[in-house]
């Protein structure tokens, strides 16, 4: 793949991008595009621009109701480039899709993108709207008030650049029990019982080693079935991608080959469900795990083995000259004959994770002779399992519809100062595209279909949003092994349908975590960058809600019958502050987290400028903190114990009532997010979920942080959710 040359200096970024599109019929393309990103203007250019001064062929100004979302990788005309998509949440169908040829480049823009778009708050005069029981109240915030409230975007620096160490207190899940070709083994200290065993039947063994490369090319390395493979990894065969879910997530299915196996060991495949994302400090996590799918059957010939749990973490060192890596397999073999004991397999086990002795030695060999120009692409150009399933991204473009055409016939644009992110896209793009260098002019025009044809019927944007989360909710063609039913509809009372257990040992129950497990920023966090234990929370856990549903549920602090309801009618002096996660699966699930302020509100400055500030200030400032005390290390390793500002990676709508604010987080607004939250759910009976909130303190008045409120989940059970009416 040729990569784009990128700048980025003195606040201005260019270079050159693809816009991401569709064509009247549904179908997508991509056209090549230099854009220039100046302060809070981003330009398109059809070429290089000869001067500052030249004027671009479209344009677009970014305020703060501008949010960029990673979306993964994805292929076209058998290029693998790396989305993000620029939106306005003002109005969703404004946007604009745009692709990078590597993950650090689209790294770079998401990031510089994100700085510039908050860098203005574009509207100061306006009124702050939220979203009430009986409809859109207005409340007039004064200039001086709103100053106080809004965005210091002179600290946004603060806001999301902290310390990469993790931000909770707990002990390694791993013991290393040797040494060998250069790496170092561990296995999961869980796995040390009270009963003697030192090992269980299928135990977590992680290989890790230091490799001379930078961990963008060692991650495309890991991600490619290409021939380059067959270069370190003795085990594989060959493998394709069987159903490609998003930019971060798709199915795969792998054949092994049988000579590294001990004799008499049929032949063994893999049917995987490979998530892959990259962490702020340029670290690139890869987490698989066994599925099932209707249209990859076991093979003849093969033996399924079943990966509980495996992948790669490599992280940037030495300057980023050097990359960390961390091979981690748990798998169960599906053992060939009954005299092969457990430690047969165990020693199979560890053999595969040495397969990064080998990449680390095929980098050292290749160093300097441009070997990563030929890391590329299985991705959506392999071979799928079943013949069938290659005509299948073909039909399912064929019934996409052109949002662009949504937009500019059934949709007003957007009157604000700005111009609105349709206008860097234009229909006479689909006819002209900059010439790659080294590309021969061989793909057809789609201009040969442009004339000639009806048009097809465009339907509502209603219809169209309705159709689409249908499919992303319901037509999922695979099943982790772990996915199960749900119970049948119960009446329930908002606020308790989660059963406390102050004692943690009934499943599917709640309980307060306890604060000194969760590091904050301290009374000299701005000139020490330290963080120290929390020793209190603000608020008091008085109850929680496990609800699946068919659709979004909004609002559960208004609804009458609810505990805050409840408290409401009694006129007392006690605020809520409700936190609902709404994760997509089978069903839409919400897990609603109720917390009590029994001190009048205006006792908390900080709180008190985060339930009465506008929606900018609150996406940048509400901040959670995760900890997967108990459970499978894949699970652990994907939620990670950072924090996250929890506004800038995903969609969150705020209720204010008479006495809760409530944030209904949309976890399947970023695919990054919905990739994790799918993983947790295969796993969720299995794990222990601790949590902190806080609101984020940005200057010397505010610190030392507080947490607002902790819980802990007790093994949490899909079947036991309660099925709104």
């Amino acid at each position: 793949m040729i990569k784009m040359e990128m700048s980025q200096t003195d606040g201005r970024m260019e270079g050159w991008l693809y816009t991401i599109r569709h064509n009247r019929f549904g179908l997508q393309f991509s056209r090549k595009r230099y854009f220039v990103l100046l302060d809070d203007n981003l330009k398109s250019f059809r070429s290089v621009p000869s001067d500052q001064n030249e004027e671009p062929y479209r344009r677009a100004s970014l305020d703060c109701c501008i949010r960029v979302t990673d979306n993964g990788r994805e292929s076209f005309n058998r290029k693998i480039l790396f989305i993000f998509t620029l939106y306005n949440t003002t109005n969703h169908l404004d946007q604009l899709k745009l692709g990078a040829s590597s993950p650090e480049e689209a790294a770079k823009w998401i990031r510089s993108l994100q700085d510039a778009s908050q860098k203005k708050f574009p509207f100061p005069d306006c009124e702050f709207v939220s979203h009430a029981e009986k409809g859109l109240v207005k409340f007039n915030v004064s200039r001086r008030s709103r100053r106080k409230n809004s965005v210091d975007w002179t600290n946004y620096s603060s806001l999301n650049v902290e310390t990469i160490a993790p931000d909770v207190i707990a002990p390694s899940p791993w013991k290393i029990f040797g040494c060998q070709n250069g790496l170092r083994l561990f296995k999961e200290a869980k796995d040390w019982d009270s009963r003697g065993r030192h090992w269980d039947d299928h135990p977590a063994i992680m290989a890790v080693g230091v490799i001379d490369g930078t961990s963008e090319d060692i991650f495309n390395t890991l991600m490619s079935f290409g021939p380059l493979r067959s270069e370190w990894d003795f085990s594989f065969y060959k493998g394709s991608v069987v159903e490609h879910l998003d930019g971060h997530t798709d199915i795969i299915n792998v054949q092994l080959y049988s000579d590294w196996l001990p004799w008499g060991m049929n032949r063994r495949d893999l049917l995987l469900r490979r998530y892959w994302r990259r962490e702020e400090d340029g670290t690139y996590v890869i987490l698989c795990h066994s599925v099932y799918h209707k249209e990859c059957p076991p093979k003849k010939g093969y033996v399924r083995a079943c990966v509980k749990s495996g992948g790669y973490v490599v992280t940037p060192v030495n300057k980023a000259k050097q990359s960390l890596v961390k091979h981690m397999v748990a798998i169960d073999w599906r053992s060939w004959n009954l005299y092969t004991g457990a430690s047969s397999s165990r020693s199979i086990t560890i053999r595969v994770v040495e397969r990064l002795a080998a990449l680390r030695e095929m980098f050292k060999a290749k160093q300097g002779h441009g070997f990563t120009e030929f890391v590329s692409g299985e991705f959506m150009d392999t071979k799928s399992c079943v013949s069938n399933i290659n005509t299948r991204p073909l039909k399912i473009a064929a019934k996409r519809v052109d949002l662009e055409l949504v937009k500019a016939e059934d949709m007003e644009k957007p009157s604000s100062a700005r111009n609105s992110l349709m206008d860097l896209n234009d229909a006479s793009d689909e006819f002209f595209d900059v010439p790659e260098p080294s590309e021969f002019d061989s793909f057809i025009d789609n201009s040969l279909f442009s004339q000639g044809h009806s048009q097809l019927k465009i339907p509502s944007p209603a219809g169209i949003v309705k159709k689409l989360q249908d499919l992303a909710i319901n037509k999922k063609g695979y099943m982790d092994l772990q996915e199960v039913g749900m119970d049948e509809k119960t009446t329930f009372f908002y606020g308790a349908t989660l059963q406390k257990d102050p004692n943690l040992t009934l499943p599917c129950s709640w309980a307060t975590a306890d604060p000194s497990t969760f590091l904050i920023r301290g009374d000299n966090y701005l000139q020490d960058q330290q963080k120290v234990k929390a020793k209190d929370t603000m608020m008091q856990m008085i109850g929680a809600d496990w609800i699946s549903s068919d659709k979004r549920e909004d609002d559960l602090g208004g609804r009458l019958g609810g505990v805050v309801q409840e408290f409401a009618a009694k006129g007392g002096p006690e605020f809520f502050f409700i936190v609902n996660m709404q994760a997509p699966g089978s069903a839409m699930y919400s897990l609603a987290l109720y917390y009590m302020l029994k001190t009048p509100l205006e006792d908390h400055p900080l709180l008190h400028s985060f339930v009465n500030g506008d929606d900018a200030y609150r996406n940048s400032r509400f901040k959670l903190i995760p900890h997967i005390s108990k459970g499978s290390w894949i699970v652990k390793q994907s939620v990670g114990k950072k924090a996250c500002l929890v506004g800038q990676a995903l969609v969150l709508r705020y209720t204010r009532g008479k006495n809760y604010l409530e944030l209904d987080i949309d976890v399947g607004s970023s695919t990054v997010a919905r990739g994790v939250t799918n993983l947790v759910l295969g796993y969720l009976n299995n794990l222990v979920i601790e949590m902190a909130f806080l609101i984020q303190a940005n200057t010397v008045e505010e610190l030392p942080e507080l947490l607002l409120g902790t819980c802990r989940l007790n093994y949490l059970d899909a079947t036991k959710s309660v099925k709104e009416r």
